[in-house]
């Protein structure tokens, strides 16, 4: 049985974003192991509030995160 545990910033994944994540882990690690482990296969996607999010010791609010992503 495996066990993958994300922590993503509370206001940048949708619940939308959080399913597709969750399959394509469960895709990716079953794939790794050429087996079908699917069943077995969890995913814990826990939210992380705003102002708690850091990254590399400095505060990284949504909008931080965001322009990261947009290479600004």
């Amino acid at each position: 049985m495996d066990l993958i545990q994300v922590n993503v910033n509370e206001k940048v994944f949708t619940p939308a974003h959080k399913t597709d994540l969750n399959n394509n882990l469960t895709y990716v690690t079953v794939s790794v192991e050429e087996a079908e482990m699917s069943s077995v296969t969890w995913a814990d996607i826990q939210d992380v509030l705003d102002e708690e999010w850091e990254i590399g010791g400095l505060a990284m609010s949504t909008d931080a995160i965001r322009a990261l992503v947009a290479g600004e």
